[in-house]
């Protein structure tokens, strides 16, 4: 009899917990927690958002998603709505009260970052898979300590390896400052491991002293593992800086390689200076120009390949108009060098005023196709454009070219005869005046090309030659003249010397330093680094 008694006592006792577990759960939240987010007591607003955030009930969320919408409101007498369609609804009650003096509850910028990352917080216990990676994308950008009651939660449901392990960074970038050393501990552990170098700002902070000489973290083992971390981070960076360095030097390379090939060709070959050559780099741009301005007007379903009808374009404009020069001009020049500076100096002035006549004083800009846009990703803190890297390759490209050109054909070997002994290959049958004007045009035609790449990489306009010209004579002479590995070599090693010393003098005093080198060099060897060879070396 005691025995039934006592079981039906109990079972009475289960069924008045079970009624009255709803009417807890809705207890969790009173009035009295949403009245500060109707004063203007920062403080009191700020904790009130942390107790909606640690209940996560519904009437909490419901809460928190109105003041993520600016929807929240509340009466003169302090009580808090949100604002519906059907009129201001009581979060507590759902029922719908009549508020005629409900003014929107208004939060400053940290608010309502809190306020938009415990939203985005709430978005971790979703059933999505992609909610959920959304929402630790967002919350990793700024986490706010204030989370971590939602972060623990999801941390212990999530079943997703590569979502456990972002969230356990995301728990280990909230709980750095946790009441408990050994969480701080595992925290300052998993944000080191993570190599992410965005998280160097959070561990820098716990190394620091205070004013009175106290250091901010109390634990050494914290602050140990945190300076560790910092280093680690430290060396991350540094090896993407100099990545970048080297990246940057043969970008720049690629454009003075492309820019003294063909001036190493001419000037090995005819001994002219010309100082209109930089002009047949900006004649290849412009060619590039009016070839994209045709083909977006004509045939614009073929814009993203336009690049692939200017490069022959560019390459023949240039060749062209250094073919005429060669005719007109220089031919009556050859063995007087001063005559021949003098004249193409002019010769340059006249190409720029009359690019300016055609084409206006402005500079003109050149649009990337799609897939020269944008970059790839090698390193945390290293893109890549694919304009560079592709201007990189197109630069080999044109030495293989040449290369080929030189070595694997009739009008090669006539030029490399010319070169080393003019007399010698006129007395066996070359026509010296034909492989002159040749070997001009080709000259003159890769820096078209040069032309057609530099185009890909900045606006360009009627001065674009003038800031190369100078550059390019310092790679043929650094080379070796008429020297194609040499300009190669020479080409690149001064894009790879001035952009590492640009980070430490700046871009001006770097090219004084490397002219102070090259003039050194020159001094010690005239022939550049890689001689001519035959008779006319020793002549």
């Amino acid at each position: 009899m005691t025995d039934s008694i006592l079981r039906f006592a109990r079972r009475g006792l289960c069924a008045i917990l079970i009624a009255c577990m709803p009417l807890a759960a809705f207890a969790a939240l009173s009035a009295d927690d949403l009245a500060p987010l109707a004063a203007d007591d920062f403080d009191a607003k700020s904790a009130a958002i942390d107790k909606l955030i640690a209940n996560a009930d519904a009437p909490s969320i419901a809460v928190l998603n109105a003041l993520a919408d600016g929807s929240l409101v509340a009466t003169d007498a302090g009580r808090v709505l949100i604002q519906t369609d059907d009129g201001n609804k009581d979060p507590l009650t759902n029922k719908i009260v009549d508020a005629p003096d409900a003014q929107p509850v208004t939060l400053n910028n940290l608010l309502r970052s809190k306020v938009s990352g415990a939203v985005s917080g709430l978005q971790l216990a979703s059933p999505d898979i992609e909610k959920r990676r959304a929402a630790i994308d967002e919350l990793l950008k700024n986490a706010d300590p204030s989370i971590k009651p939602l972060v623990d939660k999801a941390r212990a449901q999530e079943t997703d390896p590569t979502l456990k392990k972002r969230l356990d960074t995301l728990w280990a970038t909230t709980a750095l400052h946790d009441t408990d050393a050994n969480k701080r501990l595992e925290a300052v552990q998993l944000v080191a491991a993570r190599h992410d170098l965005d998280m160097n700002e959070l561990l820098r902070p716990i190394v620091v002293k205070n004013a009175d000489g106290t250091f901010a973290e109390p634990d050494a083992r914290v602050r140990a593992a945190a300076q560790a971390g910092i280093e680690e981070l430290d060396s991350i960076q540094r090896r993407g800086q100099i990545v970048g360095t080297i990246f940057a030097g043969l970008s720049l390379g690629s454009v003075l390689l492309l820019a003294a090939l063909g001036l190493a060709i001419t000037y090995g070959l005819i001994g002219v200076i010309n100082m209109a050559h930089g002009e047949f780099l900006m004649i290849g741009a412009y060619a590039t120009y009016v070839v994209q301005n045709l083909v977006q007007h004509y045939a614009p379903g073929a814009f993203n390949w336009y690049p692939l009808f200017a490069v022959p374009v560019s390459f023949a404009a240039a060749a062209l108009v250094g073919i005429v020069l060669e005719r007109l001009v220089l031919k009556h020049l050859y063995g007087r060098p001063l005559e021949t500076l003098l004249t193409t100096f002019g010769i340059s002035l006249i190409l720029i005023q009359a690019t300016r006549t055609i084409f206006g004083a402005q500079n003109v800009q050149v649009t990337n196709p799609s897939w020269m846009s944008g970059g790839v990703s090698v390193m945390q803190n290293l893109i890549l454009p694919y304009n560079r890297l592709t201007i990189l390759g197109f630069s080999l490209v044109v030495v293989l070219l040449a290369w080929v050109v030189l070595t694997k054909t009739r009008l090669g070997l006539f030029v490399r005869a010319v070169t080393q002994n003019r007399r010698m290959a006129a007395c066996v049958g070359v026509k010296t005046a034909r492989v002159d004007s040749y070997a001009f045009a080709f000259g003159a035609g890769i820096a078209g090309l040069g032309g057609c790449a530099l185009s890909q990489i900045g606006n360009i306009g009627p001065d674009l030659g003038q800031s190369y010209i100078i550059d390019s004579f310092m790679t043929v002479v650094l080379g070796g003249v008429g020297q194609l590995a040499g300009t190669v070599i020479g080409g690149f090693g001064l894009g790879l010397v001035s952009k590492t010393i640009e980070p430490f003098w700046g871009a001006v005093l770097a090219k004084i330093a490397v002219l102070v080198l090259i003039v050194l060099f020159i001094q010690k060897r005239p022939q550049g680094m890689f001689a001519l060879k035959g008779r006319s070396a020793e002549i």
